[in-house]
Parts: structure tokens; sequence; C-alpha cells
């Protein structure tokens, strides 16, 4: 969708091409000319420049480099700003061209370091409260950096003062044959609801949404296209023009850590998302919901992880040496394309980390290097016809065995230097590097790529090289506006982000998300609040291990109710809890429970099983060994029929021997198993009471699933199971007690037990085999129940 709002009203000749003056000049003396106010957020002060009839709204600094140009036409005068300080009107300062004419025409301008800069993406940058840091205009002055990850919490303030700041000092850095270019601030995912999310940000000044896996639970495009259409004005008002995402990695592997980032295992349902996202969030809508192209609420999107990061080997995750390997036993891998070719219209698109390879061991590319250096992968892309930009995921030039790197993600091309790495991405046709703040690398390769021209391996010369890539990257910072309006009006950042409406859409969002698997006997039904304000209600605690990472080797534990008590003291009369035991240091280490003879009702939490995360190396040990992934809260032992007993993935060792990667006969690592001992002694205590008692005492469990989990385990124990992915405690209870009905479908089968896991090949979606409840119903991708049964309907999306 490369099209620029053109004035349809001016299409006149250039009369005249004057300077304007400074700020304090009114409106034009006609009357039809553009007007100018002074903005300030208390640190950065700047002039907004409203040009007439829908014309494109300009802000810059007053006294600056930059200059206003005033281009007569008729008896209208338009406003443009002169970013090359040659006093004229060029092509790529013309806001009314298209931007693909702008793009190309200041590709040709920019110097080699500017593109070279441009091809940066900057490492994490988490606190923007700081405000403008040394670092920060060191990378923006000396390495010509413009492209910056906004990794810091939603806190409206902070993010308007730091994006106008750097955006100022961005503007300072240009000068004549040193063309302007502006900052395109970018994010992973910040929106959903629960903080425990790998992927989010702290902070209650957002909308708060369900995760990827979430808004695919709720089988409908509507709200997925509402999310994106909410969730980029906010970015936008925060100053983020770029989304790293949506992730579109299809989970056909049940295991892999980051399936809570996807929409699911279907292909038909994960391209209806992800079109979905990507519309959404590159249009601006009108109050009749009709798509006006690129506007003011429009964000970029970098779909990610080309060509699909799903089928890591055992579930294992492709940030550190654990998960290196994708596999394709099933020799599905044009499949995991297709949810990107749906979502092509993406201005940007991020590559994977991992190493692809086919069901017999060998590279399934001919190449055994990660995506960002496999020239087939990337080639596959372009060839589908793809010239936005390409971008590496985040540290990828970098080696764990590297000096002084605690790890990095150059799989296959350890070995190589930094220098060489860099080039290699270059030559497999990838634009930008992700995580890099130093464009020297960047000129090195640029240096070699010229040497091989001139030894007639490249067929094009260096420049030509550089300047494709800057012609898509620039592009990127204009399709939003960057280069007319990049600064931000506190005031109306403030009314834009978490407003009422967008909060409220965001609860609604989670509440549709909600999947119910389980209702015996009607337990959760249509209800009035008033009916629990006389209830007892029992919440139990649970004890959550963390695992070392390669940031730290401390680990915390997460320990407490396993629902918000606090928050469960507004729907009931009573709410208990456990009391917890310490130990000698002060740890909790188990719970007295409470007398369970007045309980009325249990609400229960599970978190799904917790392997780890991305960073904690999930399924290899310190020695080099494997042990299997886990979707059951019990210890398994992986000596069933179906275990590998040689992997198909491995390193080539010295002797040229392949390593096996197997893990048979190795028992699992799942932090929060206190989880299911913690429901299986509430279900034996409720037992005592009602054989006691006589009376009935529903027990209702809450799946906190980031994944797949194994109901088997707690099931034919329980009267209601409801799943919910990274929403809020408040959703979880007002679902359990009857104020919503549930809608929500599974994106992922829930498989009957670790063998059918195992017996699942990591690169195919559903073909898993299901559980099957005590009820009969069948936990395939799809199913849900709400109040009155089965949900009906397409299973693709609705």
């Amino acid at each position: 969708m490369r099209t620029t709002p053109t004035l349809a009203a001016i299409v006149g000749g250039v009369l005249t091409c004057t300077l304007l003056a400074p700020p304090a000049a009114q409106a034009d003396p006609y009357g039809q000319g553009p007007t100018e106010k002074t903005v300030t957020d208390g640190t950065t002060s700047f002039t907004v420049v409203t040009n007439p009839n829908g014309g494109a709204t300009l802000s810059y600094i007053a006294g600056g480099p930059v200059k206003l140009l005033k281009i007569k036409s008729g008896k209208t005068t338009l406003a443009f700003k002169d970013m090359n300080a040659n006093g004229k009107l060029d092509t790529w300062e013309d806001w009314r061209k298209s931007v693909d004419e702008r793009a190309k025409a200041l590709a040709q301008e920019v110097t080699i370091e500017q593109i070279a800069g441009l091809m940066l993406f900057s490492s994490h940058e988490r606190n923007p409260q700081d405000g403008l840091t040394d670092a920060q205009r060191k990378y923006i002055k000396e390495d010509q950096l413009r492209n910056v990850l906004n990794a810091g919490p939603n806190d409206v303030t902070a993010n308007v003062t730091w994006v106008n700041a750097m955006q100022a000092f961005a503007e300072k850095q240009a000068a004549s044959g040193l063309p302007y270019i502006p900052v395109n601030f970018s994010s992973d995912p910040r929106s959903t609801a629960a903080q425990d999310s790998a992927y989010n940000a702290e902070g209650d000044d957002i909308s708060r949404w369900p995760s990827n896996i979430g808004l695919a639970a709720t089988f409908s495009e509507k709200t997925m296209l509402n999310f994106a259409k909410i969730s980029s004005a906010e970015y936008r008002a925060m100053g983020i023009t770029t989304a790293l995402g949506p992730q579109i990695d299809l989970a056909t592997e049940p295991r892999w850590l980051r399936n809570d980032g996807t929409f699911g295992e279907n292909v038909e349902l994960a391209k209806t998302m992800a079109k979905a996202y990507v519309d959404g969030s590159q249009n601006t809508y009108d109050k009749r919901g009709r798509s006006t192209g690129w506007g003011s609420d429009s964000i970029n999107t970098m779909i990610k992880h080309w060509p699909g990061d799903g089928a890591g080997e055992g579930g294992r995750e492709s940030h550190l040496n654990a998960g290196k390997y994708a596999v394709y036993p099933g020799n599905n891998y044009a499949e995991h394309t297709k949810p990107f070719m749906a979502a092509k219209n993406a201005t940007a698109v991020m590559s994977s980390y991992s190493i692809a390879i086919a069901g017999n061991g060998k590279p399934l590319t001919g190449n055994r290097v990660g995506s960002a250096y496999d020239k087939v992968k990337i080639g596959g892309l372009r060839n589908s016809g793809y010239d936005g930009v390409i971008c590496t995921d985040w540290g990828v030039t970098t080696g764990y065995t590297d000096p002084n790197s605690i790890f990095g993600m150059a799989w296959g091309m350890e070995k190589a230097s930094v220098e060489e790495r860099h080039y290699a991405v270059l030559k497999a046709g990838v634009d930008m590097y992700g995580g890099n703040n130093k464009k020297l690398p960047v000129l090195a390769a640029h240096q070699m790529w010229q040497d091989d021209f001139k030894a007639g391996k490249n067929s094009i010369d260096a420049d030509t090289r550089f300047r494709q890539s800057g012609e898509r990257i620039l592009r990127m910072l204009m399709y939003p506006g960057l280069f007319e309006n990049p600064y931000l009006d506190l005031a109306t950042s403030q009314k834009i982000v978490a407003s009422a409406d967008k909060v409220q859409a965001g609860i609604d969002g989670q509440f549709d998300s909600v999947v119910m698997l389980k209702n015996s006997h009607r337990t959760i039904r249509q209800a009035s609040l008033r009916q629990f304000k006389n209830k007892t209600v029992y919440i139990p605690s649970s004890i959550g291990h963390g695992f070392p990472s390669v940031f730290s080797q401390a680990t915390v534990d997460r320990v407490g109710p396993t629902l918000d008590a606090d928050l469960a003291k507004n729907y009931f009369k009573k709410v208990l809890t456990d009391t917890p035991v310490k130990n000698s240091n002060g740890d909790v280490v188990d719970y007295i429970m409470p007398d369970l003879k007045n309980v009325d009702l249990v609400l229960h939490a599970m978190r799904s099983p917790d392997n780890g995360d991305n960073f904690t190396g999930a399924g290899r040990n310190p020695d080099n060994t494997y042990y299997p992934l886990s979707l059951q809260w019990k210890p398994y032992t992986a000596t069933g029929p179906n275990v590998r007993k040689k992997s198909i993935a491995g390193d080539i060792l010295d002797n040229g021997r392949q390593e096996n990667r197997s893990y048979f006969g190795a028992t699992s690592k799942i932090g929060n198993e206190f989880d299911l001992k913690a429901l299986n002694r509430t279900v034996k205590a409720v037992k005592q009471v009602e054989r006691r008692t006589g009376k009935n005492i529903p027990v209702i469990v809450s799946v906190k699933a980031k994944s797949s989990f194994i109901p088997k385990e707690f099931e034919k124990k329980v009267d209601a199971i409801l799943v919910g992915y990274s929403i809020n405690d408040r959703v979880f209870i007002e679902t359990a007690l009857g104020q919503h009905n549930p809608q929500g479908r599974l994106p992922l089968t829930s498989p009957k037990n670790m063998n059918a896991v195992e017996k699942q090949k990591e690169d195919v979606g559903e073909d898993m085999k299901p559980y099957v409840d005590s009820r009969g119903n069948v936990y395939k991708f799809g199913f849900g129940l709400n109040w009155y049964g089965k949900i009906r309907g397409k299973h693709q999306h609705r």
C-alpha cells in the first residue's frame, strides 16, 4: 500500500519558491496558506505548520538547519521543508509525490555513510525516562543510525519527550551535502494484558489485549483488525512508527517456546490474522471504518520470522544454541511461508534465526547457515516479488563463541569475522542489521562487495547495492510521514493512548479470547454478581521456580495466590488463601491450607508447564547434553516409542560426525509443577468437605496458557476449565462467574499425552492425537464451549 495522500485541489504549476520567515510568520495574506504554531513538551519546542485543504502537516525546529519553502499556486500557498539546505523543492521533499518517487530520489542523494547508518537497527533502548543519552547522541551523529528499538515502559510523557529530543538532535545533523533523515522508532509487542509475557512493556498507559495466540483464539478477523487499528494509533502517539511484528510463524511444534506470539498452528487462520494485522496497522480509517490509506494513525509492520521459525527440533528455541536448528521431517517447509505471502504488503520482514534441516539430516536449502545468511531462503522472498525491507533478527552478526559475548546467533557463521558476517548478510539480499549500533562493519561489507565487484564476482557495484537497500529503508520512514511531521504534541498523545474506548476494546478482546474446555453440569452459566456477594471462595497458592539465563544465574521464584486475591474481594464476601511456609532463608517452600468447610467455590489458576524462555537454553544442559521440553506438569522421562534416539539435526563435530541432540532417557524440567500439586491437594480437601457436609463445591481451573498443555493430569478432577492466553485476572474471574459467554476456541491442539507429542512432526500442524475428555469432547484445534455447549462454525476463521 504505497499510497500517499495527494492534494487533488492543488495541481497547478509552481509559481514561486521562497524561504518562509521564522515561526513568527502568520497565515498567508490570501487566507489560504499554511498556519504555524509553536508547541512544547516542556523539553523540546518545535513549530507545527498546517497546510490548507488537507495538505501535509509539517513540524521542525525553528532556527535549525531545516527551513521552510513557500510554494504559491494560484491563490493557495503550500509549505514544504527544505531538508538539504539547497533552497529549492526537490522531488523527495515534495509531500504531494508518491513514496516510491521520493525514496528513489533521496536514495541517490544521501551519502553511502548515511545509508550504512540507515541499515542499522539499534539494540534495545529500555529507559526513555532518562531522556537523550550521550550514547544515543553518539550513534545518531557518528554512526548515523536512524532506526531505534524502544523497549521501555508505556509512559506517554517519558516516551514523547524522549522521542522529540532524539528527533530534534537528528534534525540538527542535517547540512548541505548531508540530507536530513528523521528517526524511525520501533517496538516489540507492548499491549499484552499479562505482565509476565516475554515480549511486553510495563506501564498502564496503553490498552491491554490478549497475546497474539489469544487474539487467534477469538477466531475473529474483526477483533484482529480492531486491535491493529487501536494499537497502531497508540504506538504513533508514543512516537513508535514501526511494529516489530506481527510474529506469524506457524506453531506446528506444540512445545516451541514462542508459540504465544503466533497465530496458531492452522495456516488459514494464521493467514487471515496476519493480513488483518498488517492492514489494520498500515492504514488510517475514517469514522465510518473506511480505509483512507497511510495517515496519522498508521505504522509500518515488520512481519516475522521469515520463512517461519516454529519447527524447532523438540520445541527448542533458536535464540540460543539449544535450538539453532529447525527441522522438517514432514517436508512441510512451503506451508510455513504461506502466512508471509498473505501479508506481503507489510513494509518490512524480519528473518528467522534457525538453520533449516530436512528430515534426512541434510541442510534443507543446501546452506548450513541461519536464515539471514541463507541466499535460498532470502531469495525465496525476493523472488516472490517482495521489494520491501528485509531485516535480520537481533544479534545475528554476533557469535556465541566471540570474545566477551554471552550469546549470539551467527548460526553457521561462528568462525567468520564480524565484518565477514555483515558482508554475507548483504550478499544474501538482506537490507538491515537488527541490534547493531555501529556502521564500521557495514562500511567494511561495502568495501568487500566493491572488491568482489572489481574481481568480477558481483554483478553490480557496492554503491548500487547500498542504494537498493537505502531506497527500501527510506520508504519505511516515508510511509508514516516522518520526514514531514516527526514531532509529537504531548497533550494530544495523552488523549490518544489508553483512552477509555481503547481500554474497553482491549478488555472486550480479552473476554472474547477465553476458551472454555469443560463445563460439567453447567457450572459456569450466566449469573448476577450479586449472588456471589455472600459466598466464600478459596484461591490456592503456588510456587513457580525460575531458570538461570544468559543474563543472570540468579533465579526468582513466583509465589502466592494463583489469582489476584485482593481483586477477588470485589466479588465475594470472603476470600481464603494459603499461609506460606518459609525455610531459614525466607524462601516460600510450601503452604498451609485453610479450613475449607465454609467454602462455596474454588478458583485455581495454573500456568501452562513452564520449561523456561528464549534465554534460558531450555532443553540443553550446561554439559551439552539434552533433556525434553514437556507439556505436562509432572516430570516426564522421554523413554516412549516415539522419542528419537538420534536427533535429526546437530552440529558437525571436528571428527566430521554429526552431534546427537537426542534427549532419549532424560527427564523434563518444569518450573511450576507445584501448580498441579496445589490443585491435587485442593481437590482432595474439597472431597473431604463434601463427604462430611454434603455440600457441592465446584472447582474451576483457569489455565494461563502460552502454548499447548496436557489436560489429562487434572481434567477429570475438576468441574470446569477455562483457558486464557496472557489475559488479566479480572477476565478469568468474571468469566468463571458467568459475566461473559465464552467465545474463544483452541488455536492449538491439546495433546492426549507426551507420546502423541513425540509422534507429531515439528513442521506439520494439526497432526497430533488430541485429548478426549471425560465427557467425550475432543480438545483439537478449533474446539471450544460456551454456556450452551459446543461452539459451532468454521475452524478456519469467522
